[in-house]
């Protein structure tokens, strides 16, 4: 299959640091090419990939400090090359957040937009506008039944597990970590709460962009005094392996409704159970009692944290080993290129098997 793939220019591809949205599309596009697919990446020029990369800017903006009214004129000039290229592609794969939407009705290649994200309630005036795009959600609980949406599956993120070290035991003296955006909805000033009540060390690492800079600043950064509470910032591909694999547990606190959470599956992957509020995907991410606990509130994080030596670390790295694989995730997203092509070419009264014959 020829196949674009669409990523958001704000990070490289795969992130640096931060960016979740962006090592999946790295992962699900070389796999792609190792399979033998032919795979256009549309992305920031300071992207690595085994795909033909397709600049949209030369490096990745959220660094540079691009405002969103200038971010949204590159993303439009990205749209606009993809449009005029369509037609050498067979499929069309948009990670963007709705930015592609309206030109699936401009092409004939047919377009797939996987919702890396909830919908607030603008975006869910433009998404009805839109019902019978194809969507795929990455976790049950984000799908909206009720906006009359086009879901055509779901299909959960992955992580390459061989890239993250299973730690057996934590690290002594034990402590907890909290890995994430420090933004209010991913809930660092209550992992920090949580922290305190139990007396126990907290080690943080994570991105601060300009959107969260006040809210750091006064909810997050006084609470930090280097001591029990340390931060260290964005953090290495290494470095994350280190801190959440010598951790008794990761905090994820989260007050939003998370469409997925990679930090939950990383963290598993390196035998650490997940200590999660009960919000969006993470009671289908984390086994409640397995690989972690699904609280409904702090002080149940907190009551948590005597539990843990009843959950194993071996278990834990396998949930993500059985369901988060990338062989998982791309055999998913293999199966909906196959089955939304299959359906076009039966309306032309041709075959998938004789138009893709051996691939």
């Amino acid at each position: 299959m020829k196949i674009a793939q669409i990523a958001p220019l704000w990070e490289s591809v795969p992130p640096v640091g931060y960016g979740g949205i962006e090592l999946v599309v790295s992962l699900l596009t070389d796999e792609l090419v190792r399979r033998g697919h032919e795979v256009t990446l549309f992305a920031s020029g300071d992207s690595q990939t085994l795909a033909h990369l397709e600049p949209g800017c030369d490096r990745a903006l959220r660094p540079m400090g691009i405002t969103h009214k200038d971010f949204a004129i590159y993303e439009q000039m990205q749209l606009g090359k993809i449009v005029a290229r369509s037609h050498q592609f067979d499929l069309i794969h948009s990670h963007l957040i709705y930015a592609a939407v309206p030109y699936a009705n401009l092409i004939k290649t047919p377009i797939i937009h996987t919702l890396h994200w909830i919908m607030e309630p603008v975006m869910e005036m433009f998404f009805q506008q839109h019902q019978q795009q194809n969507y795929i959600s990455i976790s049950n609980s984000q799908r909206r039944p009720e906006l009359g949406l086009n879901y055509i599956d779901t299909v959960y993120n992955s992580i390459p597990i061989d890239r993250f070290t299973f730690h057996p035991e934590p690290e002594n003296p034990p402590y907890l970590a909290f890995l994430g955006r420090m933004s209010e909805s991913k809930g660092p000033h209550l992992a920090i709460e949580i922290a305190k009540r139990t007396g126990l060390p907290l080690k943080m690492a994570g991105k601060v962009d300009l959107f969260n800079q006040e809210f750091y600043e006064t909810k997050v950064e006084p609470l930090i005094d280097n001591d029990q509470i340390q931060c260290v910032g964005e953090i290495t591909s290494q470095e994350k392996n280190d801190l959440l694999g010598g951790a008794i547990a990761t905090l994820f606190p989260i007050q939003w409704r998370e469409p997925f959470g990679l930090v939950m599956t990383e963290s598993m992957a390196c035998g650490t159970p997940v200590i999660a509020t009960n919000f969006g995907a993470a009671p289908e991410v984390v086994a409640d009692g397995e690989t972690g606990f699904i609280c409904e509130d702090i002080d149940s994080c907190v009551a948590a944290i005597d539990k843990l030596p009843s959950l194993s670390r071996q278990a834990c790295r396998e949930r993500v080993q059985n369901h988060f694989s990338v062989s998982r995730m791309v055999d998913n997203y293999e199966a909906v290129y196959r089955r939304i092509l299959a359906e076009g070419f039966a309306k032309n009264g041709r075959s998938l098997e004789s138009e893709f014959a051996g691939n």
